[in-house]
């Protein structure tokens, strides 16, 4: 179980650094081909192919940065699967001279070990932007 522990976490900072590197092969290798992303006010993105296309979109012209900060609140391990709730704060800063935005919030995960690996299953992201005082 505390090896299992160890290896969500390396996911977990794995994500974060790749990320910030706009390395985005590295992370939709740590997601199923059948992951699911939960936002709110957004209809579900289903599958590998479907972050992947959301990304490359994203990031088409001149790829904004990413920093992504995490504080693993707590994992369950229950075999197979695993769950994890996590307190995120994610800072987008655009390649062009438009501001940085800042979402924030919890996330809470659904992870499945597959080939003796473990990924991404389902993210439900309740990140939220933050404002700037004052406003």
């Amino acid at each position: 179980m505390i090896h299992d522990e160890q290896e969500i976490r390396q996911l977990v900072a794995t994500w974060a650094e790749a990320a910030k590197r706009g390395d985005i092969e590295t992370v939709l290798n740590l997601m199923a081909e059948d992951v699911v992303f939960l936002a709110p006010g957004q209809p579900p993105m289903r599958g590998r192919a479907a972050f992947d296309a959301a990304m490359k979109a994203m990031t088409s012209e001149s790829p904004p940065q990413f920093e992504v900060t995490s504080e693993i609140q707590e994992i369950q391990i229950l075999g197979e699967w695993a769950y994890l709730w996590n307190r995120q704060k994610v800072v987008i800063t655009p390649s062009d001279e438009s501001p940085a935005m800042t979402r924030a919030g919890h996330t809470l995960s659904v992870l499945r070990k597959q080939s003796g690996q473990w990924m991404m299953a389902r993210d439900a992201n309740m990140l939220v932007t933050v404002q700037k005082p004052g406003r």
